[in-house]
Parts: C-alpha cells; sequence; structure tokens
C-alpha cells in the first residue's frame, strides 16, 4: 500500500511535488487556501491590461483531475511537524510524509495599507490596474515601485517583477503617447538593487533607467509609507500618487504555531535533500519544506524563485520514493542554485542568469515579450498534462 504524503500549498512547490509524487503512485493530498494556481511570473501584464486575472491563474480543481491528487481547499492554522498532523480551519489531517509549502510571510511596514503588491495577494493585481487606470484616465501622475529586503534572509527578495511591472507601465504610457506627463521613480533600501544579478546586469539596469527617464532612489531606509508617498529614515519624501512595493519574505506567520526549526527569519531550516533538520542535525523524519517556506543556504546572490522550487519539489519527490524502496540515492538543491529569468519590458525583455561563474544580462528586444508570453503558454497547458513537459522545466 502506498503511503500517503501530506503537500501544504498549491503554489508551484507545492503542485509540482504533487504532480511528481502522483507519477511515482503516492497517495497525495494537497491543501490549499485558494482554489486556483497562479502564474505570478505572468501577472505582471495584469496591471497594463495585457492579461486578464483568468489568464495567468488555473483551477486547482483542473489540475486534481489530471493528476489525481485529492485536493482540499483549506486554512493551516498549525503544524505538528514531528506528529505528522496539520490543524487547519475545517479540520484535522495526518500523514505518512509532510511536504510544507505553503510560502512565506511579508515584512511588515508602517502604513502597509498605502501600497499595493504584485507578489502579495494575487487579487492586488487587478487593484494595481484600477489604480494606473484612474492616473491614467486624469492624464498624469507620479507612480513609484520598488522593492525591500530582509537583512536576516537576503534570499527571500523579489526584485525583478517590480523593475517589469514599472517597465511594462513606462511601454503602455508611451503607446498612450503620455508618458512625459508622469514621472516614474524605481526605489529600494539597498545601494544596489539588483546587484545579486551581477555587475554586468547593474549596469545594465541603470542604463535602462536612464534610457526611459525613470528616476532612482536608492540607499535610505524606509520609514513609513504615506497615501501620497514615501518617508525614508533622513525624514526625506518621495512623492507618490500611487505606489507598488514589493516587501521582503521572513516566516509564514502559521510556523509559530508549529513545532518546526527555524532560522532567524522565521524560516524552515532545512538539508541539502529539503528534509527538515533541527539545530544540532537530528532529521525531522518524513517530513520536508520546499520552496519559500524553506531556509535556503548558498552563497551571498542565492534568491528563491519557481524554477529553485520546483526543483526542490522533484528532488523531494524522489528523495521520498527512495526512502520507500529502501534506496540510499538522495538528490539535493544546493547544486541547482541559479537565478534565472527573462525580464520582461512590455516591448521587449533581457534574459538574465547568475551563477557561481558570474552573471549575465542579455538584450532581447521584441522577441524576448514573446518568449516569456511562450512560456506562461508553456506553463499553463504543460501543468495540466495538456502537451509534454521539456526536461527540466
Amino acid at each position: 500500500m502506498y503511503k500517503r504524503v501530506l503537500i501544504l500549498g498549491g503554489g508551484f512547490a507545492g503542485l509540482e511535488a504533487a504532480i511528481f509524487l502522483r507519477k511515482a503512485k503516492f497517495d497525495v493530498t494537497l491543501i490549499s487556501d485558494r482554489d486556483y494556481f497562479y502564474i505570478y511570473p505572468t501577472s505582471i501584464w495584469i496591471p497594463t491590461g495585457e492579461a486578464k486575472f483568468e489568464d495567468v491563474s488555473i483551477p486547482l480543481k483542473d489540475l486534481s483531475d489530471a493528476h489525481g491528487f485529492e485536493l482540499i481547499i483549506d486554512s493551516v492554522e498549525e503544524i505538528y511537524a514531528k506528529e505528522k498532523r496539520v490543524v487547519c480551519q475545517n479540520g484535522e489531517y495526518s500523514c505518512d510524509y509532510l511536504i510544507i509549502a505553503i510560502g512565506s510571510g511579508k515584512m511588515e511596514h508602517k502604513g502597509s495599507e498605502n501600497f499595493l503588491s504584485i507578489c502579495g495577494d494575487p487579487k492586488e493585481s487587478l487593484a494595481i490596474k484600477e489604480q494606473i487606470d484612474a492616473l491614467i484616465k486624469k492624464g498624469s501622475g507620479k507612480i513609484a515601485m520598488g522593492f525591500g529586503g530582509n537583512p536576516k534572509d537576503p534570499s527571500n527578495v523579489r526584485g525583478g517583477p517590480a523593475f517589469e511591472v514599472l517597465f511594462n507601465v513606462h511601454n503602455q504610457l508611451k503607446k498612450l503617447g503620455i508618458r512625459d506627463n508622469f514621472e516614474l521613480t524605481f526605489f529600494a533600501p539597498m545601494e544596489k538593487p539588483g546587484q545579486r544579478m551581477g555587475k554586468q546586469a547593474l549596469k545594465m539596469m541603470d542604463i535602462f533607467f536612464k534610457k526611459l527617464n525613470i528616476k532612482t532612489h536608492f540607499g535610505k531606509k524606509i520609514k513609513a509609507f504615506e497615501s501620497d508617498g514615501i518617508i525614508f529614515e533622513d525624514d526625506s519624501k518621495l512623492e507618490s500618487d500611487f505606489t507598488m512595493f514589493i516587501p521582503a519574505g521572513n516566516g509564514h506567520k502559521v510556523f509559530q504555531n508549529s513545532d518546526l526549526p527555524l532560522n532567524e527569519a522565521g524560516l524552515i531550516k532545512i538539508n541539502d535533500y529539503c528534509e527538515v533538520v533541527a539545530e544540532d542535525g537530528t532529521l525531522y523524519e518524513k517530513t520536508f519544506a520546499i520552496g519559500d517556506s524553506a531556509a535556503l543556504e548558498g552563497p551571498d546572490w542565492r534568491a528563491k524563485q519557481g524554477h529553485i522550487a520546483e526543483v526542490m519539489a522533484r528532488n523531494t519527490a524522489f528523495n521520498i520514493e527512495q526512502i520507500e524502496k529502501g534506496g540510499s540515492e538522495r538528490k539535493g538543491y544546493k547544486e541547482h542554485l541559479n537565478i534565472l529569468c527573462v525580464m520582461d519590458s512590455g516591448d521587449g525583455a533581457a534574459f538574465v542568469y547568475r551563477n557561481n561563474k558570474g552573471g549575465k544580462m542579455i538584450p532581447l528586444p521584441i522577441i524576448g515579450h514573446w518568449l516569456k508570453k511562450g512560456w506562461g503558454w508553456y506553463c499553463r497547458n504543460s501543468k495540466l498534462g495538456k502537451i509534454p513537459r521539456i526536461p527540466g522545466m
């Protein structure tokens, strides 16, 4: 009889784990507080109207039917990892193997009600569109977009989408012939936002900002967000009619109601095989954490991305199968750490890659935009099993 695997979370990590464990014939239950899988990388086009909400979301019921896992829509409230027991709003669940993939929490900021995030609740993307549309109707305005960092865990940062949405808004305003009526500013508390992508990418981003007449505001910690701008540590103010900001991640609030070992940022400690491990090296037997829930180890430039979450998920499925078969082979995530993305600008894109040997950023005028569009189509249809998976994707 195949063992029961309980997966918490229906994002990139949780869904990928469910798909590959079902391929291995395990009895899989996935618990998600949303009834859809959200394709965050392509949600960047919702604010400018190039994509609709339904274009970047897939009903989890359709994915459950396609792959044969049990789906439960519920909110996780407590995790008892050592007991393989999870308490949700509407019930309790137990299992033989537990995989935690519910993502991370967000760093708190004073005045957070005064900004929206493209990497927050999916419905915020629609609210961003409403705000942008209102300013377009007005015909002018000041727009500020940026992201924050977490000194306790630098890997849990999402900077790319902030760049992408701002570039797409620039392109939208340009097409409408009203770009000169708007002041666009990119802001971040660190001195060199984007430096984890490498020196070349950092230089090219600076060229992009100057070429597109986008102002920058770097190197000052954020004190508070107000309805008409951002206040920094020296009490200076960046005026803004609309602010989009992506807070850095930290430990999910549910982790505080658990017996899980956490790092300084509140993320779950794991080894290379994604097994939850205590400070003394003791394993939490048959318990795994993947994706944004886990504390990644590795080089200073490491960053959490969807493709890394999926590598962790596939490895975890493989490792669980090996445990059940009594095999000794294991697969780790650390050798796969890299930064990989196609950064869209609305009228083109740039290919970004970073590993231990360095980083590169290659401009892809026009074709890059359609490459990312093509990836979105591939992501949707391959996850639904309508087209074959490309190895490694």
